[in-house]
């Protein structure tokens, strides 16, 4: 790949100077020659993406991915997961230490690092928080950030111990890095199935209140605040939590959050099907909770927002709804569900692109004329069907996965190399 010219493309970034733009954009060896309303040239070895009617912005960022690298490749690894990643937009992938052994010490950073060097999707490691992320003692974290991890969290274990979840956040701070909070109280939530409600009790399975997430929403800004140290929450999903942290903002906390893209689409009432691809965690709640999520992305109470991509082998989805495994594959139906959502197209840069980068400590892509090209084009009403043909993930864990969508991602350039959605 030597030369792309992206054509009639909406430029949609924030602070650009052409912003709201129909331009064209002109990528030689990996980097923006020129943004224009029209650049004329010779088209012979030129990669062309005619993009009328569609929107060109920095390249989406997750901050939280499961991939199964290492121990679990079976349910995805590096090449799947970043082609999945790709085809959903995405030039920036943190992947959570989820796996087996976890990403505890540097030689899973390193490991990581190294197998996706080279890659189109840059892929940021996540260390634990915890050895073996046991919740017992403080993992290598400064030696894991020396070798690339970008943050710090014990994945889908909640950290119950709140001495250690203080050190960890007085530890972070002295080092200048960012712990994140996946918030559960495993003593209120343990065993259920779904969220706590009137579906937990017609369809008769034991439920997860809500307030085992704003307890310790509620317990981890506490230890921020004490701590005077930065925190961010990910995949929260009731009310009160996004209550809590409104108020924590507006005490000037340095606290940050993220919610999953599902989690503003999906209800519990789609629990009355049994379908196992809505059984995720934190899990699908009321439709109060979806509707207050939503206006908190809108208000900037929330600031980005995450696929959670969780893959399964079939044998751990295509089971009763009771002992199925949590998740689902996200990373190309992000834009698909945000636009169901009711979100604008620049609240989803805003939520997808920006402020992610923002908080992983990472450079926002300028589109600028000389910068690193580093970019996603789709369009929102283009429709497309997620299917074995469509799908890059190793998994087909999604409750669309056959359905047609509307919002299709075109195309994205980064680290000199492209990749077009046919």
């Amino acid at each position: 790949m030597n030369t792309i010219l992206i054509s009639s493309a909406k430029l949609v970034l924030p602070g650009h100077p052409q912003h709201g733009e129909i331009v064209d954009i002109l990528i030689e060896q990996g980097l923006i020659r020129q943004v224009a309303s029209k650049i004329d040239l010779d088209l012979s070895g030129v990669d062309l993406i005619e993009a009328a009617g569609a929107t060109v912005t920095a390249g989406f960022f997750d901050l939280h991915a499961n991939f199964g690298e290492p121990g679990l490749e079976t349910k995805e690894d590096i090449s799947t997961g970043t082609a999945a990643a790709a085809a959903g937009g995405y030039t920036g992938v943190a992947v959570f230490p989820n796996t087996n052994p976890p990403i505890h010490s540097r030689s899973e950073v390193a490991l990581l690092v190294n197998s996706a060097k080279g890659n189109i999707v840059d892929v940021f490691p996540v260390g634990a928080i915890s050895k073996k992320r046991e919740g017992k003692e403080l993992a290598e974290i400064y030696d894991m950030q020396s070798v690339g991890a970008i943050a710090f969290c014990d994945g889908d274990h909640a950290v119950q111990q709140a001495g250690l979840m203080g050190r960890a956040l007085l530890y972070a701070k002295g080092i200048d890095a960012l712990i994140i909070s996946f918030a559960e109280d495993d003593s209120i939530a343990g065993g259920s199935q779904m969220n706590e409600g009137e579906m937990s009790t017609y369809l008769g399975m034991k439920g997860k209140p809500n307030l085992a997430e704003s307890l310790m929403v509620s317990r981890d800004l506490f230890l921020a605040e004490y701590n005077e140290a930065p925190i961010h929450f990910t995949c929260i999903s009731t009310a009160e939590s996004v209550a809590l942290i409104k108020s924590a903002k507006d005490k000037g906390l340095p606290v940050t959050c993220d919610v999953a893209a599902h989690n503003l689409v999906f209800s519990d009432a789609e629990i009355i099907g049994f379908d196992s691809n809505f059984k995720v965690n934190p899990p699908l709640r009321t439709k109060e909770d979806v509707d207050a999520l939503v206006q908190a992305v809108k208000d900037g109470t929330i600031d980005a927002i995450v696929t959670q991509h969780t893959p399964h082998e079939i044998e751990f989805k295509n089971v009763e709804f009771q002992i199925a495994k949590d998740g689902i594959i996200g990373l190309q139906t992000a834009l698909p569900f945000l636009l169901q959502a009711g979100l604008s197209t620049e609240e989803i840069i805003e939520k997808l692109a920006v402020r992610p980068r923002q908080i992983a400590r990472q450079p926002v892509p300028t589109l600028t004329e000389g910068s690193v090209a580093n970019l996603v084009v789709f369009d929102a009403n283009e429709k497309w069907t997620l299917d074995a043909r469509t799908n890059k993930s190793k998994s087909a864990n999604n409750p669309y996965f056959g359905k047609e969508l509307t919002g299709k991602v075109k195309a994205i350039v980064n680290n000199g190399q492209l990749v077009v959605n046919k």
